[in-house]
């Protein structure tokens, strides 16, 4: 086992930057046993936390873990962590071969350069970014979902090009408190072009996820979901007023999370603040 995890570090340093996993020794000799034990990412990432409750170096999402199989290793040991996955695919989620079609985002900041307190959820202001797109690709809404608190923010858009984006983007985080406005990751849609344009106007830095991988961005693709239940796919997003958006999302944030310990993202979220004024 720890042949296995010294060959998957090294790949790892070599082609996608520092890895949990990779980082550290430990972390990377559990999750790996586990996986050939055939336990699901899931599995091993809530397990850890009743195995090691006071260590907070062995914590890790499930989506981490998947990444480190998928985008960590060279190909004779990805294939061979793969193996262990119950449906053995080739590719997670969303990722496909061949290079990356969409537009080349300018000095865009990888994920991998994030600072690590975002993973662990405890410091809050953290965000996760992305456009819910309507009928025939010809109209969008804007998501944007708080990792720690779960709080969602609808952001309606007239258009989908970089400056309305950016603009509308803008003016829901200038609505903020300062502590809430830490960071937001997002994918590589074109849209988020002008992200040094927003870190200049809203001091939030832009980072983005690897190409195909919106395991990257856990809370943000599963609020779509729950966004979906209000605006299936096929629906016409130009005709919802902005009105019906905030309705939405005051419903979403006003729903108790299992997550939250069963309390809503507004509680939560209001909460913080309150904790920080005193």
């Amino acid at each position: 086992m720890d042949a296995h995890h010294s060959a998957v570090s090294k790949s790892s340093t070599k082609r996608f930057g520092k890895n949990k996993i990779v980082a550290c020794e430990k972390l990377g000799n559990y999750v790996l046993q586990k996986l050939k034990a055939k336990w699901s990412p899931e599995q091993i990432s809530k397990r850890m936390k009743e195995d090691f409750p006071n260590d907070s170096e062995m914590t890790i999402s499930h989506e981490a873990i998947y990444l480190y199989v998928y985008l960590h290793a060279k190909t004779e040991v990805k294939k061979m962590l793969i193996s262990h996955l119950r449906q053995e695919r080739k590719f997670r989620g969303n990722v496909r071969r061949g290079i990356d079609k969409r537009s080349k985002i300018v000095d865009r900041i990888s994920i991998d350069e994030r600072p690590e307190e975002v993973e662990g959820r405890e410091i809050p202001g953290h965000w996760e970014g992305d456009l819910i797109v309507g009928k025939e690709h010809q109209s969008a809404i804007g998501t944007i979902v708080e990792r720690t608190t779960r709080a969602i923010i609808l952001v309606p858009l007239k258009a989908m090009d970089a400056t309305t984006v950016r603009k509308a983007f803008e003016f829901e985080f200038s609505k903020l408190p300062r502590l809430m406005k830490q960071s937001m990751t997002y994918d590589n849609g074109s849209e988020m072009s002008q992200h040094k344009l927003f870190t200049k106007n809203t001091k939030i830095n832009v980072y983005f996820t690897h190409p195909y991988s919106p395991w990257e961005r856990p809370t943000n693709e599963n609020s779509n979901g729950l966004i979906r239940q209000y605006f299936p796919k096929g629906t016409d997003l130009s005709i919802i007023t902005d009105k019906r958006l905030k309705e939405v999302q005051q419903e979403l944030n006003e729903r108790p999370r299992k997550v939250l310990n069963w309390k809503t993202p507004t509680e939560v979220f209001d909460d913080i603040i309150l904790k920080n004024l005193k």
